[in-house]
C-alpha cells in the first residue's frame, strides 16, 4: 500500500483579490508539487481549492490509493467536517438566507471525501520546528506566498 501525504496551503491578495494555493505531495516518498492563481477569491477559497486540487491530482495519476493524509494549518478546512452534517441539511443556506461562502468548493470537498479515506491532520501555522511534518507545511507556506508575490508584481507592473 502507497502511504500519501498531503501539505496544503492557500494565500489571498485582499486589495488585488488574487490568491494562490499550492500542495506538496508525497506518494511512497516520491515528491510533487502543485499550484495555481486564482481571480476574484478569499483566503479560505485559497485553502480549499489547494485540498481539491491535491486530491484530484492523486486520484487522476493513483487511482488505487487507499488513503490519503492531508495536513493543514486552516481551522477552516478542518473544522468543515465537524459542520458537513449541518451545511448539507440546511442546503448550505445560512439562518439570513445567503449561500454559504466557498459553498461549490465546499460542496466538492465533501464528495471528495465521500468517495474516498481522507484523513485531516491539523497543525499550527508558522512553527520552527525539527520535526518533518512542521517544516514541509512551513515548506508549502513559504511556496505559496512567493507565488502571491510573483503575481502581484506581475499585475502591478
Amino acid at each position: 500500500m502507497k502511504e500519501t501525504y498531503v501539505y496544503t496551503d492557500g494565500s489571498c491578495h485582499t486589495q488585488l483579490l488574487i490568491g494562490s494555493w499550492a500542495a506538496i505531495l508525497f506518494v511512497d516518498g516520491e515528491r510533487m508539487e502543485l499550484s495555481g492563481i486564482e481571480n476574484n477569491t478569499t483566503h479560505n477559497a485559497m485553502e480549499l481549492v489547494a485540498v481539491i486540487k491535491a486530491i484530484e491530482y492523486l486520484r487522476e495519476h493513483y487511482p488505487s490509493l487507499p488513503a490519503i493524509n492531508i495536513i493543514t494549518d486552516s481551522q477552516y478546512v478542518a473544522g468543515l467536517f465537524a459542520r458537513e452534517e449541518r451545511l448539507s441539511n440546511a442546503g448550505f443556506i445560512t439562518k439570513k438566507g445567503n449561500e454559504v461562502r466557498n459553498a461549490e468548493e465546499v460542496k466538492r470537498l465533501y464528495e471528495l471525501n465521500s468517495k474516498y479515506q481522507l484523513n485531516f491532520t491539523k497543525i499550527k501555522a508558522h512553527q520552527k520546528s525539527s520535526d518533518v511534518v512542521e517544516n514541509i507545511n512551513d515548506e508549502v507556506d513559504k511556496l505559496v506566498r512567493g507565488i502571491m508575490r510573483m503575481e502581484a508584481e506581475r499585475r502591478s507592473k
